[in-house]
């Protein structure tokens, strides 16, 4: 059986990543609905945990999941380490003895508790008092309902976390009311769209990505890009250097990288580096995703035997209007995309955009549109989870540097 995980951020106040709750599928061939709450928890930790490594999947930051009231009841969660899950208690848990009971074992071993999808009950009361987390939905939740939950939950030391935030708006409102965390899509949003000038230094990566996306460039050139930027020749050596390729001769110049990686090889690393600096001022988790999405088609690209470079500039640059928060029509026309890569980015058209489509699907967990999108393009969903991971892998491991 198929099993497809996805994780989702959770930031702090300053828009760095606090966590991410994990999310998945069983199974493509299955419909979401058809499977109940415990089998669906249960399969997630089994892969999360004991298959794939959680390691893999949380980048060091702490995991919220959700825990059905049978789960709780029969100590589940506590087969998990303490400083890793949050225990998210559902909606339709009842607060009955035996809930009360199993989460305050919890407590006492070190556990955090979040509830989900919280709307205030009286007989929430003893579970309010040892929950750690508070998560609130703002899509199905009234502001003025929410200003009520705030007010009724004052007496108390929970954290109130703010789910389905997505625009800056909303991030900003929540903030303002008193939340601490925040979890939704608005870090990929452009915060005010407008047709503002790039900036010099964005031009001069640019540059660079213009030569080093060309059919044929040429190498003397790029290494003389490439040298004029201290940030650009710091990561890459750094990367070729580091312990992913066990190298016994370290590689002392931009010559020597070009050669070691190949063509492709550097047109790939380049293009990511340039767009971590575009996106140096906004949250990291932006580029992140940018990352994970280009390195996801790209794996796809290969598989079907496609244009994977292609595929990894659509993904690459799927987020640059929120990068310079610009609409996505005046960047591209900037940037040097094939026109089957910018018709997909800016008409959300054309025979590349059912793969950004996909990737989307994934991401958001629309699980039933992620089976319609790999059955029409003819992807093995064995290969779909491995891809994932890999490029989460890589994303992490390129943040890091």
């Amino acid at each position: 059986m198929n099993i497809f995980v996805a994780r989702q951020p959770i930031f702090d106040s300053e828009r760095k990543i606090f966590g991410y709750e994990l999310l998945f599928r069983t199974g493509m061939s299955n419909a979401f609905p058809k499977i109940d709450g415990e089998t669906a928890t249960s399969s997630l930790l089994s892969s999360s945990f004991f298959t794939i490594g959680i390691e893999k999947i949380s980048n060091g930051k702490q995991v919220f999941i959700n825990f059905t009231e049978e789960l709780l009841v029969r100590g589940i969660p506590s087969m998990f380490p303490a400083d890793t899950v949050v225990v998210e208690v559902l909606e339709n848990v009842h607060p009955t003895a035996e809930v009360i009971a199993a989460c305050e074992d919890l407590m006492a071993k070190g556990y955090a508790l979040a509830l989900d999808d919280f709307v205030y009950q009286k007989n929430l009361v003893p579970l309010i008092q040892i929950a750690n987390y508070i998560k609130v939905d703002f899509r199905l939740t009234p502001i003025e309902e929410i200003a009520g939950i705030i007010a009724e939950l004052k007496p108390y030391p929970c954290r109130l976390l703010a789910e389905k935030i997505e625009t800056y708006q909303e991030f900003q409102q929540a903030k303002q009311m008193g939340f601490s965390y925040f979890q939704g899509y608005f870090f990929a949003r452009p915060e005010i769209l407008q047709n503002k000038e790039i900036s010099s230094s964005q031009l001069i990566v640019i540059k660079i990505l213009c030569e080093i996306n060309k059919s044929e460039f040429d190498v003397k050139n790029l290494e003389t890009l490439i040298n004029q930027d201290v940030s650009i020749t710091y990561k890459l050596l750094k990367y070729l250097n580091s312990s992913f390729f066990s190298r016994v001769q370290p590689i002392s110049s931009i010559r020597q990288a070009i050669a070691f990686l190949g063509e492709s090889g550097i047109r790939l690393f380049v293009s990511l580096i340039i767009a971590s600096k575009l996106a140096e001022q906004k949250p990291d988790e932006l580029i992140r995703t940018s990352i994970i999405r280009a390195n996801v088609l790209f794996h796809i690209g290969e598989e079907l035997k496609l244009q994977s470079n292609d595929l990894f500039m659509l993904g690459l640059f799927s987020l640059i209007d929120a990068m310079l928060d610009n609409s996505m029509e005046n960047l591209v026309g900037q940037l040097p995309l094939m026109p089957d890569v910018q018709e997909a980015l800016v008409g959300r058209t054309g025979k590349l955009f059912p793969f950004l489509h996909m990737i989307e699907s994934y991401e958001t967990c629309k699980w039933e549109c992620l089976e319609e999108d790999i059955g029409n393009l003819n992807i093995n969903a064995d290969k779909v989870l491995d891809f994932y991971l890999e490029a989460l892998k890589t994303a992490d491991q390129l943040q890091a540097l």
